[in-house]
Order: structure tokens, then C-alpha cells, then sequence
């Protein structure tokens, strides 16, 4: 019997609808922002993205603080405009 495979989603309706429940890579990341994935390391770099942490040599991002961060560049967003 083969595996299931989970079906393909729209990584913004992921984002809208609620992050995944387990730690997110930065091609994850990237594919939920839309940007490149060597942006998502220029972040991690200068240290303005959402925060991650390493796990051996992988970098992997905790779900309630990438939501943290979108909800923080949101509001600061409104308060420029």
C-alpha cells in the first residue's frame, strides 16, 4: 500500500488559516512569505526576521513565533501608515 501524500496548499491560506504543528524549515518560511529562500537567511543573518534556532546544523522555526512576528509587522505596518 503506498503512502498518502498530503495534498498541495496555498502557503498564504496556510498562513491565514493557521501555521502547521510542527517546527517549520526556511523553505517553509519562504514559501509562506513569498520571497527567496536566500532572503529568508539574509533575515536570519541580520537577525531580523523571525527568530529560529538550530537544531544540529538545520535552522527551524517554532510556528507561534513566526506568527508572532507577522502579527508585530503588521501592527507596526498600520501604525506607519
Amino acid at each position: 500500500m503506498a503512502p498518502k501524500c498530503a495534498p498541495e496548499t496555498d502557503p498564504q491560506s496556510t498562513l491565514r488559516a493557521g501555521l502547521p504543528d510542527r517546527y517549520l524549515t526556511p523553505e517553509d518560511i519562504a514559501s509562506l512569505m513569498s520571497v527567496p529562500l536566500e532572503t529568508v537567511y539574509a533575515w536570519r543573518r541580520k537577525r531580523t526576521g523571525p527568530p529560529g534556532f538550530r537544531v544540529g546544523k538545520h535552522v527551524r522555526y517554532d510556528p507561534a513565533e513566526v506568527r508572532a512576528y507577522v502579527t508585530q509587522l503588521k501592527s507596526l505596518d498600520r501604525v506607519a501608515a
